[in-house]
């Protein structure tokens, strides 16, 4: 595990691109404190920062091939590694270290791009070719590893970070208002261009070639579904505990301890029960409906497990929101982020590796939202335009009042109404707040083309594709990597593997949600090593009770303050966030989400633009 950082084609003298080469990995020195390495040639410069988890003596990096024409730098953990260097030591390749970064290097000499179909684990990696001057970087399947890059003429800045590609002398710094739109929408930066203009994220399942000058971005893999109906509920419910079983002992390959995050919630349960690790750790907060550290420290008790756990307190969790948005590079609004923060904190005090269950949700149907196309299933068998008309009439009815939001949804498709997991500000809210004319589209133009792909699936299976390819990219690997590596600590999710997937993709529906709960299958492989109240428990996550705090006269006034900056009427109709906040103070509303979106915005902004 580590940091990347690097530039192709950047023209000035040696002396100076090893200058610039070192602030760039400097800027990224969390994600590898223990070690740190370069390569420069006429064209190309790269950087690695290590966090020594596989190979401890000899997997330093950048890497090379036997004849020295080929370099590597890498981040992230390949376990099925050792399978693959057997298969390449057989075909006469021939390895100068135990890693598994060479062994990614070998097999692209052997395979080419069609290494990347038989890699099993996590991955964002440079390779470049010295003979050819050519270059190749990928991206794995889901996007649990970051890649930015910079495009130059002829050439790219890339990092594992985009404070590190901020750090180069060609770029300049500028808010992409584009983005923030999108933002105010889904909590998260959703496009491909990043909150800084002109840096792009290279996408999950994507590789991409650079070849005299010319940059070609391609998809190698589409988290694509396709339930099957040959197999019973039992039967699947047996594969998911095979399968899941195996993904954990391979994410267990390390040289040193792996140990475990937990929540109350049956992914980080079930892993903990199947890992056979000694160590998990818990955060709460001090709100007893927010605190999860009793489940944690039953369920480690009853497997034999030490649990360590701490509970967070309001003023801490407020002190830390700056850092939390520099660590994140883009902002994002889940607040959740804070719990992984501080949970990954007290990890890495004692470990430098943790499981976590990022990834269950998105591939065995676990979001409560997921139930909606059921509830949905009566009202919306009634033609569309008496439900629209019901939804107008609705307009009328005051806030909060039961059952209008049931006929402002049953109204719409799944393709209107389902952007992901979060939907914050509409188009029209997010037009009257604002303060630039908006150049955005509505929020479901951008998910339109995903939904295309899969016209043939059932509504269920259309939000997950969606979450697949939105919500899991964009929120939940962001913040699972950013707060881990904030602290040198690796978080692997076993979840989230080839295999895994493979098999969650043939799982229908009815196997996945119904009326009662959801991850049926899952839960029903669950229940052999849990106890019933862990497995069929409904989703909680990192509980953050943002709701309370921001009713509250210190919180408000701390947040009134930010609305009402400088830095926030560059962007926003100063008015509106009042009105937004007074009217959730008041309980007229609960408009808490909102709220933390913009606010989360303008820490980022303070930080990246005001204090940078």
């Amino acid at each position: 595990m580590c940091g990347i950082a690097g530039f192709l084609n950047y023209k000035d003298e040696l002396a100076e691109r090893e200058e610039v080469l070192k602030s760039m990995m400097d800027a990224i020195r969390h994600r590898g404190p223990d070690g740190d390495g370069t390569f420069l040639d006429a064209d190309m410069s790269m950087g690695f920062v290590r966090l020594s988890i596989i190979d401890l003596e000899g997997g330093d990096q950048p890497i090379f091939n036997e004849d020295k024409t080929k370099v590597i730098t890498f981040n992230g953990e390949i376990y099925n590694y050792k399978e693959l260097k057997s298969d390449l030591e057989n075909k006469g390749h021939i390895f100068s270290s135990k890693s598994d970064t060479e062994v990614i290097l070998h097999g692209f000499e052997e395979y080419g791009k069609d290494i990347l179909k038989k890699l099993r684990g996590m991955f964002a990696f440079v390779i470049w070719d010295i003979k050819e001057k050519s270059l190749f970087a990928a991206r794995d399947m889901f996007g649990i590893k970051p890649f930015y890059y910079y495009p130059l003429d002829k050439g790219m800045i890339y990092a594992s970070e985009i404070k590190a590609i901020l750090k180069h002398p060609a770029v300049s710094k500028e808010v992409n208002l584009r983005a923030l739109e999108e933002y105010m929408s889904f909590q998260y930066s959703v496009l491909p261009e990043t909150f800084f203009k002109g840096i792009f994220k290279l996408m999950p399942g994507h590789y991409m070639t650079i070849k005299e000058g010319k940059m070609t971005v391609l998809r190698y893999f589409d988290p694509m579904l396709c339930p099957r109906e040959d197999k019973s509920f039992e039967e699947f419910a047996n594969d998911i505990e095979k399968t899941v079983k195996e993904s954990i002992k391979y994410h267990m390959v390390s040289d040193v301890e792996v140990a475990s995050l937990l929540s109350s919630g049956v992914d980080s349960s079930y892993v903990v029960a199947n890992f056979g690790g000694a160590k998990t750790f818990t955060v709460g907060f001090d709100y007893e409906k927010y605190n999860e550290i009793p489940y944690a420290q039953e369920l480690s008790k009853a497997v034999g497990i030490e649990n360590i756990s701490t509970i967070i307190s309001t003023e801490e969790f407020w002190k830390e929101l700056s850092n939390i948005q520099y660590y994140m590079d883009e902002p994002l609004a889940d607040p959740a982020a804070a719990a992984l923060y501080f949970v990954d904190r007290e990890a890495a005090k004692h470990v430098k590796v943790v499981l976590s269950g990022e990834g269950a949700d998105e591939f065995f149907g676990g979001y409560n939202i997921y139930h909606e196309p059921l509830s949905l299933k009566g009202y919306q068998k009634i033609p569309k335009p008496l439900r629209k008309a019901a939804a107008g009439i609705s307009a009328v009815i005051p806030k909060g009042v039961k059952g209008k939001n049931f006929l402002v949804r049953g109204s719409k498709s799944v393709e209107e109404r389902f952007i992901g997991n979060a939907y914050i500000f509409t188009k029209k809210q997010r037009d009257k707040v604002l303060k630039y004319k908006s150049k955005g589209s509505k929020p479901e133009y951008i998910t339109k083309g995903f939904y295309n792909k899969v016209k043939n699936l059932d509504d269920i299976s259309k939000m997950q594709y969606i979450d697949l390819n939105f919500w899991l990219i964009g929120d939940i690997l962001l913040k699972a990597d950013k707060m881990s590596m904030a602290h040198s600590l690796e978080s692997r999710v076993p979840y989230l593997d080839r295999e895994v997937f493979e098999l969650a993709k043939t799982i229908p529906s009815k196997y996945k949600v119904s009326d009662e709960n959801t991850k049926l299958a899952f839960r029903k492989a669950a229940a052999k090593d849990l106890a019933s109240k862990v497995s069929t428990k409904k989703k909680l996550g990192f509980p953050v009770p943002i709701r309370i705090w921001l009713k509250s006269d210190k919180y408000y006034e701390i947040v009134k303050k930010a609305f009402e900056s400088k830095e926030a009427e560059q962007f926003f109709n100063t008015k509106e966030l009042i009105k937004l906040l007074d009217e959730h103070k008041l309980g007229k509303a609960d408009y808490s989400r909102h709220i933390w979106n913009v606010y989360m915005f303008l820490i980022w902004y303070e930080r990246f633009f005001e204090d940078y």
